[in-house]
């Protein structure tokens, strides 16, 4: 819990730069909330990027059905495999790679990850495109708001492959 100080500025300062990216809904004023966090680094699936001692980075990778993933609408899900789900995601708007060093990490523990985001998050949709995830329709979160959602396997699809010669390659 020590990180939690820095953990908040970092989340305050996400808002900050959806909101002034035209996204102010999707986070509100206090999303995620600081309970939500707590919960999070005690049941140990919150996860932090750091760069020269600091946090520049975090997100929640969390395993098992997800309930708000049990009804999709205009699409399907490409597998029934189990999954590892990334939550709110977020980084130093002064820092660049923060998605992609954060997904290489979830990638290295998971070969099936869905993620959501809102539909007036252009930064995070590109983001989530732009690393091979395939959108397969629309999800409700909680309070009953929807979310474009995406999924990424590493094994049969040829997104997976994508990822495996690129990765390769290096």
């Amino acid at each position: 819990m020590e990180d939690l100080p820095e953990l908040l500025a970092l989340y305050a300062g996400a808002r900050a730069f959806m909101a002034a990216n035209g996204n102010p809904d999707q986070w509100g004023t206090s999303s995620p909330p600081r309970y939500v966090l707590e919960e999070d680094i005690r049941k140990k699936r919150l996860f932090i990027c750091e760069r020269n001692r600091s946090v520049c980075g975090a997100f929640a990778l969390v395993f098992g059905d997800d309930p708000t993933y049990a009804r999709i609408e205009g699409g399907a899900w490409r597998s029934d495999a189990p999954y590892g789900t990334i939550h709110r995601i977020a980084g130093k708007e002064t820092e660049r790679g923060i998605f992609e060093e954060c997904l290489s990490w979830c990638r290295e523990q998971t070969g099936h990850i869905r993620i959501d985001t809102h539909e007036k998050n252009a930064v995070m949709r590109h983001l989530i495109e732009k690393n091979g995830f395939v959108r397969c329709g629309i999800i409700h979160v909680a309070d009953g708001s929807p979310r474009i959602a995406y999924e990424w396997t590493a094994g049969g699809d040829r997104t997976g492959e994508a990822y495996r010669e690129k990765k390769d390659s290096r």
